[in-house]
């Protein structure tokens, strides 16, 4: 069980030092299609490693007393300019453990995802913070294929079948990938 340590962390207060040395959270992601079947995804680097990046969806830490699908509606705001309800998501659909190192710190986020549709939305950066304006390169439509033919790394790395499967409807399977390790 992660406990709340006054160590100095460039992570933010929502990561807190577990038992086993890491900093966790738990984290609400949401993918967001749009009518064409694309997905909207964020492109990041870690500041400490700028010539690295990946791709992943919009999504953060979920604040004390917040639900996930609250969290996952604010973060589409924040990260995308994405105006949402709770009952525009389905889900969660998917859920993993994403082991990762970011800030010069080993990283464990719990994630759960939600799916939401839109028939038309330009993504805004208007939300982000300074940290995020730091740390993200730009978000960016991308259909399945381009998924596919990405040569910057995606996470999680299934998330190509997933967006394909999801297209035509989401089949009301929460799908659990278990513990990944992003950096191997």
């Amino acid at each position: 069980m992660p406990v709340r340590s006054n160590a100095s962390s460039s992570l933010g207060p929502d990561w807190v030092l577990g038992d086993d040395g890491r900093r966790h959270r738990r984290a609400a992601r949401v993918i967001i299609l749009d009518a064409a079947g694309r997905a909207l995804l964020v492109r990041g680097h870690d500041a400490d490693e700028p010539e690295r990046s990946w791709w992943f969806t919009v999504g953060g830490g979920i604040e004390p007393g917040e639900s996930e699908a609250a969290a996952a509606v604010r973060e589409a705001r924040e990260e995308a300019g994405l105006r949402l309800t709770e009952d525009d998501l389905e889900g969660p659909v998917l859920t993993r453990a994403g082991i990762f190192h970011f800030f010069a710190e080993t990283c464990h986020q719990d994630e759960v995802f939600f799916v939401a549709r839109v028939t038309d939305h330009e993504p805004t950066d208007a939300g982000w913070t300074a940290q995020e304006r730091h740390v993200l390169d730009e978000m960016r439509w991308m259909s399945v294929a381009e998924l596919r033919d990405q040569r910057v790394e995606i996470f999680p790395t299934v998330l190509p079948d997933v967006v394909e499967a999801l297209r035509a409807g989401w089949d009301g399977v929460v799908r659990h990938l278990g513990t990944e390790h992003d950096d191997d």
